[in-house]
């Protein structure tokens, strides 16, 4: 089958090629993001392969089935960036990948922890100037802390049981609980606000969804244990961005590290280092020293790749055979709760 990959970059094309020597499909691959301006390039394809930062509206998703598209290959879990009740009028089959490592996103957020409890971006900054000393750099240790942790589903489990690991008590919501973790020593469900209220450190592993949207608001963050820390992997507009500035500015809110940011579309994926950033609201939060932000590089490990890769040419290769689409995405699933 012939494929357009839209919003590629090169470990996309590696691993995609990589993988793909064992299916024989025949892969284009493409820089752009899928828009209403770029939807033209997938002309002459029968199917496109996408990420979470291509568009497929409605105006969009028109263009891809008259420019002869029968398949969407979401190359990640989540699928909030697609109007699946038009891709239904439509006839377009969407599928995904609704599991790939949730090791790779969950270690990231433990990474996340660490490095801003033990100032390692800091210190690593100081330490190539020359600057030797340890003033500012006190943390605080892990073990015996209480981490909240908000979505279990398989990311939020694993994240749960690195923390366990590291001797933290771990508090969790989840509208849909995850009876394996509350048999384990250390590890319960509770209501958001005791988690809110009693976590040093909370992790948001949660899809976003119109209950999720700034689940971490003002209101939230002044039921937050003075100085706590706040993780997030999942999707940036879980938390209200300009909520946390102020949070941080108080003192109500001790960190921040973020793998994601509810405005990232144009900014993340690019190299903006020779322009003025635009965006008021993420040029303040890279102003305190205690956040730190990564570019949605969470899942970014050898082995999610390859299992993206395999699971998207294999989710392409059942549809040209006819067979059951077990990944496929339907219009009634656009609030079922999925990790990223």
């Amino acid at each position: 089958m012939r494929i357009a990959v839209f919003d590629s970059r090169r470990y996309d094309r590696e691993m995609l090629n990589l993988v793909n020597h064992g299916f024989g499909h025949e892969l284009v691959f493409l820089e752009p993001r899928l828009t209403e301006e770029t939807v033209v390039l997938a002309n002459g394809f029968e199917a496109i392969c996408v990420f979470v930062n291509d568009h497929l509206n409605g105006e969009v998703l028109h263009g891809l089935a008259q420019g002869g598209i029968r398949l969407i290959a979401l190359r990640c879990a989540g699928f909030n960036n697609i109007d699946l009740p038009a891709a239904e009028r439509l006839a377009l089959k969407v599928v995904r990948v609704p599991a790939y490592s949730p090791h790779a996103v969950a270690e990231h957020a433990l990474a996340l922890v660490l490095s801003l409890n033990r100032k390692i971006h800091r210190a690593y900054q100081r330490v190539r100037e020359g600057n030797f000393t340890q003033e500012g750099l006190m943390g605080f240790d892990l073990f015996g802390k209480t981490v909240g942790v908000l979505g279990t589903g398989r990311i939020g489990s694993v994240a749960a049981r690195n923390f366990l690991g590291l001797g933290c008590k771990v508090l969790a919501f989840d509208q849909n609980p995850n009876v394996d973790l509350t048999e384990v020593e250390g590890f319960s469900y509770v209501d958001q606000e005791t988690l809110f209220s009693s976590s040093d450190i909370v992790s948001l592993h949660l899809p976003l969804t119109p209950e999720t949207h700034h689940l971490v608001d003002e209101k939230a963050i002044q039921k937050m244990k003075p100085g706590a820390m706040i993780i997030n992997t999942g999707r940036g507009a879980l938390i209200d961005s300009r909520a946390l500035i102020q949070g941080l500015k108080s003192g109500k809110i001790g960190g921040a590290g973020l793998d994601v940011y509810e405005e990232e579309e144009n900014i993340f994926f690019k190299d903006l280092s020779d322009q003025v950033l635009q965006d008021d609201v993420l040029a303040r939060l890279l102003t305190f020293p205690n956040v730190l932000i990564t570019a949605h590089q969470g899942y970014l490990t050898r082995e999610a790749m390859i299992k993206i890769a395999e699971t998207t040419l294999e989710n392409i290769r059942a549809f040209e055979e006819g067979k059951p689409l077990v990944n496929e995405v339907r219009a009634e699933e656009v609030c079922r709760p999925c990790d990223k």
